[in-house]
């Protein structure tokens, strides 16, 4: 089963959709990626409980990529094992801050401190957004769930704060209702070869511990439009030659 498409404009002064083979010092695709656009529709509606994903269906580039090199400061250790996070949640252990300066002198521990690392990042971005809900569950009331996205988008509602691959760079969003008033995508053609679809599992119930679940797609863009297979297309290559 699933909804009817709504689509979504979207606008940011920064991006960065980090291709996988360049994770230290990252480089951003030239386009949103599918995995980024799914994440938008489910800071304004998604819900475990709900039983459905957002499949993106086409994305159209409104603004030529324009790219911008940034410096940034991160923190070198890694937040331990989930099930410390949990704890941590939960209150049953004390939480550990992982400290940006500072030694094992000062701190009294053996953290690593912060480092500085390249980022080749997008600018100005703007995009139109096409997707659906797929529910897993064949008796779920697909129109009061369509309703409900239409309410809350069109009101600027949302569950936390849509971004743009990183949490720092803000994506700001309106619902497209009058198809008239649209204006038509940019003329960019380009062969992007293998691209990020997803990094979770969408046939299954996720939850915010999911483990990891990679899938790629062969990506063309025509005319600003990138089409986007659904996820359970052959075409849509999974991990572990899940296909």
């Amino acid at each position: 089963m699933q909804g009817k498409t709504h689509c979504l404009e979207v606008w940011g002064d920064f991006a960065c959709f980090t291709r996988p083979e360049m994770k230290v010092e990252r480089y951003s695709y030239p386009v949103i990626t599918p995995s980024a656009a799914r994440g938008i529709y489910d800071a304004i509606y998604w819900k475990k409980s709900h039983g459905f994903y957002w499949q993106i269906e086409k994305v159209e580039i409104l603004k030529p990529p324009r790219y911008i090199a940034l410096r940034r400061n991160e923190v070198k250790d890694k937040v331990p094992s989930i099930s410390t996070v949990i704890a941590w949640r939960e209150g049953k252990r004390a939480i550990e801050p992982l400290w940006a300066d500072g030694d094992r002198d000062m701190l009294g521990t053996d953290q690593k401190g912060r480092t500085q690392r390249q980022t080749m990042a997008l600018k100005d971005v703007r995009y139109r957004l096409y997707a659906h809900m797929v529910f897993r569950n064949a008796t779920s009331n697909v129109t009061a769930h369509d309703d409900q996205f239409v309410r809350r988008a069109s009101q600027g509602k949302c569950f936390y704060q849509p971004y743009f691959g990183c949490r720092e760079f803000p994506a700001f969003f309106k619902l497209v209702e009058n198809d008239s008033a649209m204006g038509s995508a940019i003329s960019y053609d380009a062969d992007l070869g293998w691209m990020l679809y997803d990094v979770f599992d969408l046939r299954q119930a996720n939850d915010e511990f999911a483990a990891p679940h990679i899938s790629v797609f062969q990506t063309y863009v025509q005319q600003g439009v990138l089409s986007v297979p659904d996820y359970c297309d052959p075409i849509v290559r999974k991990a572990e030659g899940d296909i």
